[in-house]
């Protein structure tokens, strides 16, 4: 029995330690810290309100991301959102009227172009960019959906 309790604690603590997710950046300035502190030195100054990272560990309130292009370091969990957003990964993506690709294209996006995902259904996310909104293949997104 014993055995049993200690392997389900090791498997639970392994799934709770292992879970990475997304948030977004809250503010247009946000900064990217070497450590889990504000004694520690800026690396990157985010300019970008919404931009999705993806968060890989925690220490007191400072969270370590990664961001789109691999940078990774701490911020402070006031910096963070649950706005739901995403960055193209590929170049010349359509953006559809309807969730399929035989409706009409509405615009073309460039890769790293910033989404705010309104909704996803199925394989597909509403997204607003700029004065456009459509649908957008879900795999083609990286970020918080």
């Amino acid at each position: 029995m014993f055995k049993k309790i200690i392997i389900i604690f090791y498997l639970i603590s392994n799934n709770l330690l292992a879970d990475e997710y997304f948030l977004t950046l809250r503010n247009e300035k946000v900064n990217l810290r070497q450590g889990p502190s504000f004694e520690y030195p800026i690396k990157i100054f985010y300019k970008k309100k919404y931009l999705p990272v993806l968060i890989e560990d925690k220490s007191d309130n400072f969270k370590r991301i990664r961001d789109h292009e691999n940078n990774s370091g701490w911020i402070h969990v006031s910096q963070l959102s649950k706005k739901k957003a995403g960055i193209t990964i590929k170049d010349d993506l359509l953006i559809f009227d309807k969730p399929t690709i035989y409706s009409k294209p509405l615009v073309v996006l460039k890769k790293g172009r910033l989404c705010i995902v309104k909704k996803c259904k199925g394989n597909w996310c509403k997204v607003k960019v700029d004065e456009y909104v459509g649908w957008i293949k879900k795999d083609d997104l990286w970020g918080r959906l």
